[in-house]
């Protein structure tokens, strides 16, 4: 027999997006996703450092090609995990607790299936990947052995970004960021361990970076699911619950319907990214370490941004799911005018520190400083832009609108950001490459507004299956000319 729909006592972190008011809510559920973005982060840039400091350029230009690999492979697997959390929100909004964790045992099913497949073939096919990129061969070698170990980490850290998503569909923001911290300290502590071979430890060199990535990612996992399972949180499984793991039919439909679009705008966007480290790589050893320094300030610039834009989608979905689409206009607001305040102010200071920033990677006489300050300058500042198409794109996903959102980021990546890097390249050189993407990010934020006015993504109905919603028209709830459009 079904379990009936339920209110959910509240714990700790949780929060109902779908009442009170919305500009605070959005923040507070917006920081501790900005916190564990910071994290990431700092984790990443750390990593780097120790890589820079300790093995050189060679090995720092190996890890950048490798990151970019890393989030292709990603991608392949990540739109599953993202269908499953609209699903999550659109349940917990309505208070079926029942259908959320179905969502979530069948997104566990699907995404660890599918790292696992991609896990394997990453590791047999890297080093042909690698040279489709025309890796410098200065940095081949060492881009082998991290790729190959990187790999191995997809299964878990897969599982742990599905959980984090899960838990934010919820409303809770708190509990992934304390065990981001977890994964950040033992990455972090045991990166210069396993490439120095301290204390017990063999010396592993640019592998031991990446078995420091895996070993965290094994750690913070089983310690997550044991936290979900001793604190009885609403997306633990337990007793017969475990054959949601298994899939059903209606939910392997829903997943893989909107799954799969969103998959592969994670795909165009690694696609885009891997032709332009293709570019980025005929310039010679020096770009390309200064391109993976840059990259790492990025990761920095786009944390608000990918923050608001998580807790715009998580309110959209809940409040969708709840009917509320009185508010859902309000959701978007809001989240456009705390992208612009918060990302504007973080490139400023990117902008006026970046010698500063960039010397803790590389020293002070390296001839890749001044490339990297001139790539900062000249693009750093559309991830302003990038953030609006964030908070558009996470309102439209939250109603299942995955198909506009794809278009949209494949003319913006392929005709747009690659076109005008390769018509500027011969009048510019390497500069056409940096400003292809301010250019990319105006196209991409000026199609999603107007499809987010125009576009019928408000039609359709849930995305619960039918066996535990009757499946409503959003007619039934509000004309989809009702809203106003936010931007």
């Amino acid at each position: 027999m079904e379990e009936p729909i339920a209110h959910a006592p509240a714990r700790s972190g949780q929060r109902d997006l779908t009442t009170g008011p919305i500009g605070s809510a959005l923040l507070m559920f917006a920081l501790p996703t900005l916190a564990s973005n910071v994290l990431q982060s700092l984790n990443t840039s750390i990593n780097a450092i120790w890589v820079g400091r300790f093995l050189g350029e060679g090995a720092l230009a190996a890890t950048s090609n490798a990151h970019i690999i890393m989030f292709l492979m990603f991608g392949a697997v990540f739109g599953f995990g993202m269908a499953a959390t609209i699903i999550v929100g659109q349940s917990w909004g309505r208070r079926d607790v029942d259908a959320a964790r179905r969502a979530f045992g069948s997104a566990i099913g699907l995404v660890l299936v599918g790292s696992v497949i991609v896990g394997v073939l990453g590791w047999i096919f890297a080093p042909q990947i690698l040279v489709a990129l025309a890796t410098p061969p200065d940095a081949f070698t060492p881009a082998v052995d991290y790729l190959r170990v990187i790999f191995l980490s997809l299964p878990p850290s897969m599982l742990l970004v599905l959980m984090f998503m899960g838990l934010r569909g919820t409303g809770d923001s708190v509990t992934p960021l304390w065990f981001m911290g977890l994964a950040v300290l033992v990455d972090a502590g045991m990166n210069p361990v396993l490439i120095l071979g301290l204390g017990p430890f063999p010396a592993m060199g640019i592998g031991g970076s990446a078995a420091a990535t895996l070993l965290a990612n094994i750690v913070a996992l089983a310690a997550l699911a044991a936290w979900i399972a001793w604190r009885d949180l609403p997306l633990r499984l337990k007793g017969a619950e475990w054959r949601y793991i298994l899939p059903e039919p209606a939910l392997v439909r829903t997943i893989l319907g909107k799954g799969l679009p969103i998959g592969a705008q994670m795909l165009v966007l690694s696609t885009s990214a891997l032709a332009m480290v293709g570019l980025v790589n005929r310039n010679g050893i020096d770009t390309v370490a200064a391109y993976g320094i840059v990259q790492q300030l990025w990761g920095y610039v786009q944390m608000p941004a990918m923050a608001v834009g998580a807790a715009v989608s998580a309110m959209a979905a809940q409040n969708i799911g709840a009917g509320r689409w009185d508010r859902v206009t309000r959701i978007t607001r809001a989240g456009l005018f705390y992208n612009v305040a918060i990302t504007g102010v973080v490139v400023a200071l990117v902008l006026v520190f970046d010698r500063a920033i960039i010397g803790l990677f590389i020293p002070g006489g390296s001839p890749a400083l001044p490339i990297a300050e001139n790539i900062n300058l000249l693009a750093t500042w559309g991830f302003i832009l990038f953030g609006g198409t964030m908070v558009l794109f996470g309102v439209v996903r939250a109603n299942g609108a995955v198909w506009g959102p794809l278009a949209i980021l494949t003319i913006a990546m392929f005709p747009v950001r690659l076109g005008v890097a390769y018509a500027l390249l011969p009048m510019l050189g390497a500069d056409a490459l940096w400003w292809s993407f301010p250019v990319g990010s105006a196209a991409n934020v000026a199609l999603a507004a107007l499809y987010y006015r125009y576009g019928k993504w408000r039609e359709g109905g849930l995305l619960v299956p039918e066996e535990h919603c009757d499946e409503r028209s959003h007619a039934d709830i509000e004309p989809a000319g009702g809203l106003k459009p936010a931007a």
